[in-house]
């Protein structure tokens, strides 16, 4: 699941978007005190970061300036400037959108996917049958699906994405642990083979295949 961190410091729209928000599957957390912002949105650690301008202490700009020195999480400017100046502040301190007041939910919903999607990835990955659900670290096979733990989607992404070529073990352990050096091989297998049995469960028992002395394929 996706998280989205609102600092807005109007009560009603906050309440509204955050409503909005989880009601579409994100998992949602919003500032109500302004004091050390930047601080505050760092610790969260969102997915990606939703900013008014118009903020107490320090206005949007500041923040958005400062969160872009420590961090790259996506954010998109959400506030009631619509002046075209507002739009290029924003945009030169490192936004990656801009949406003015009032807007429509499902257009604002929209930029948040395709803010997300450029920044992570698509939500979804399929091969045949096998739909990835990234957002909700879920697969699924026709009417049946399972969720997956943190490694598995990592692998099962990797599989989607290379297209049915084959991954190396050397790319897979690379992708689960940026690094091959102090990792049991056989931590890899039990992970392919935990993979295995929930494909197994949901009607893939052929999921991912395994090609002796290369690697795996879907």
């Amino acid at each position: 699941m996706r998280s989205i961190l609102i600092i807005e410091d109007d009560r009603t729209i906050r309440e509204e978007l955050k409503f909005l928000l989880e009601k579409y599957g994100y998992a949602v957390s919003a500032a109500e005190d302004f004091g050390d912002i930047v601080t505050f949105a760092l610790a969260e650690n969102p997915n990606l970061i939703l900013l008014d301008i118009n903020l107490p202490f320090y206005d949007g700009y500041y923040v958005c300036r400062e969160l872009r020195k420590r961090t790259k999480t996506p954010i998109i400017v959400v506030t009631s400037r619509s002046g075209d100046i507002d739009e290029l502040m924003s945009m030169n301190l490192g936004a990656d959108d801009f949406v003015t007041k009032p807007y429509n939910t499902q257009i604002l919903l929209a930029r948040i996917e395709a803010v997300l999607n450029r920044a992570f990835g698509a939500a979804t990955l399929r091969h045949g049958e096998l739909v990835l659900d990234v957002a909700r670290s879920a697969v699924t096979f026709g009417q049946r699906g399972v969720e997956l733990t943190k490694n598995e989607l990592k692998i099962m992404r990797l599989l989607l994405m290379s297209g049915g070529a084959i991954v190396s073990r050397d790319e897979m352990m690379n992708e689960l642990w940026q690094s091959n050096e102090f990792v049991d091989d056989n931590t890899l297998t039990v992970n392919i083979n935990r993979l295995r049995k929930k494909l197994a469960d949901i009607g893939a028992a052929d999921g991912i295949k395994t090609k002796r002395g290369q690697g795996y394929s879907l």
